[in-house]
């Protein structure tokens, strides 16, 4: 990150609250603070996984109930390069993953091309002939797929279905990239751990280091609206500029963005 922006997140020490600058001043306090809690629930529940898969089946569960509305949830992922759908809210969304893996479809697309992709399948749509087909024949209405970076071995994709038009929008779209972003951090954490099981320093740099550390990246990431990578970055340069521990920092930062809501309430 440069130096300029990296400087831009002013923090203060000893009693007082930790704040970040705002890129965008207009963002709504009620989005920081669900986004906050949704990915509190996320890390929360990945961080205890040991494994893998079993964090991907967490990841599929808590992407089901994120958003009102979306009736079923899937994460998909390529592993050393052959297709595998790894978890599903629903046999019926397996079954439409795996039928991409031969005929494509939005999910493929995601990770091919590293972009959020929003599509509403009609019968006779050009695109994705056979998927779309199949999706309306199971009352699929809209479909938004996020791709996920976790590793050199395994990328994949967040996929939301809805069985109404409209449901998934530009509010949803934010959500589910930042859902992805902070996932693929995560997952990447639960695969550390399994190559390395040794703890790492007391800087807290990686997700699995407390509770406290994915809801802070959550609020960075929708203040900002950047990736997770630049939303951990700047929490980093706050603890260096304070002389305080990494998680502190972010325990300080949530805990000040749940005070003024409360404040104004």
């Amino acid at each position: 990150m440069a130096a300029g922006s990296v400087a831009a997140a002013a923090a203060e020490r000893g009693q007082g609250a930790i704040t970040l600058t705002r890129a965008d001043p207009a963002d709504s306090r009620l989005a920081v603070l669900e986004t906050a809690a949704l990915l509190r629930e996320l890390t929360a529940g990945m961080i205890r996984c040991t494994d893998f898969d079993q964090a991907v089946e967490q990841l599929a569960r808590t992407t089901r109930s994120a958003l009102p509305g979306v009736t079923y949830a899937s994460v998909c992922f390529l592993r050393a390069g052959r297709p595998a759908s790894v978890a599903a809210s629903d046999p019926l969304v397996k079954d439409l993953d795996e039928l991409q893996y031969a005929s494509d479809g939005p999910a493929m697309t995601a990770i091919r091309d590293r972009e959020i992709v929003l599509a509403a399948p009609r019968a006779d749509s050009p695109r994705w002939q056979q998927w779309s087909r199949a999706a309306v024949d199971r009352g699929i209405r809209s479909v938004l797929c996020a791709p996920v970076d976790v590793d050199d071995e395994a990328i994949g994709a967040i996929n939301l279905y809805a069985d109404r038009d409209g449901t998934l929008g530009a509010g949803e779209q934010l959500t589910a990239l930042l859902l992805a972003e902070h996932a693929g951090l995560l997952l990447a954490a639960v695969r550390d751990r399994r190559r390395d099981t040794t703890p790492g320093g007391p800087d807290g740099g990686r997700p699995e280091y407390g509770d406290v550390i994915g809801p802070a990246i959550g609020i960075v990431m929708t203040q900002r609206r950047c990736p997770a990578g630049e939303a951990l970055a700047v929490l980093r340069e706050a603890a260096e500029a304070t002389a305080m521990p990494l998680p502190q920092v972010a325990e300080r930062l949530v805990a000040s963005v749940l005070r003024v809501d409360s404040q104004q309430r």
